[in-house]
């Protein structure tokens, strides 16, 4: 009976060690994939279109498969304004219309992000600027990627748009939105 637990013992430390070391592996194994883990980054200088005074930056963050974007903008009227994707990243003209209309891959109507009756790739929204005409807008969407070749997210290519006033998220096909005061082209 002994030699038996004793053998029992034996294997069951066998194992434990065996056990351990696999674990060990697949720890390193994890952490060598954290490391591969890519993380894109586009940062793009909003400048002042339409004879305004709005300027700021732009970054674009992709990490596991979410695409993440903060623009922090100066020189706003306080209130409400519409921020919006466009089709180029051509911000020449005064009025920042050579970035043409809002980014529409899919061809669907204008509307909200996110609602079940549908919305541009480019919608994303409005946001408030603060009394003295600062603001911070945070978007994120598994919706979108940066530079993997897929038309239908793709955002490279693209314009950051930022209006005058307000998207009412109905009036086809751009929300009526207003001027274009502050453009930034998406560029790798």
């Amino acid at each position: 009976m002994r030699k038996a637990s004793t053998i029992i013992m034996a294997i069951l430390l066998v194992v434990a060690v065996g056990c351990k070391k696999e674990k060990k592996e697949a720890e390193k194994e994890a952490e060598t994939v954290v490391e591969n883990v890519e993380v894109k980054k586009i940062k793009a200088a909003l400048t002042s279109k339409s004879d305004s005074k709005v300027t700021g930056s732009v970054v674009f963050t992709e990490e596991n498969g979410k695409v993440k974007m903060v623009a922090v903008l100066e020189g706003l009227t306080p209130g409400e304004h519409a921020i919006h994707l466009h089709e180029k990243a051509d911000c020449s003209a005064p009025d920042a219309t050579s970035s043409g209309g809002h980014w529409n891959p899919t061809f669907a109507d204008h509307g909200k992000w996110g609602e079940a009756k549908g919305y541009h790739k480019g919608d994303i929204g409005n946001f408030t600027a603060n009394e003295s005409g600062l603001a911070t807008v945070n978007f994120s969407t598994d919706e979108w990627c940066i530079g993997c070749g897929d038309p239908n997210k793709d955002i490279t290519g693209k314009a950051v748009v930022v209006h005058q006033g307000v998207d009412d998220f109905v009036s086809q096909p751009s929300g009526a939105a207003g001027a274009r005061v502050s453009c930034a082209g998406i560029i790798e």
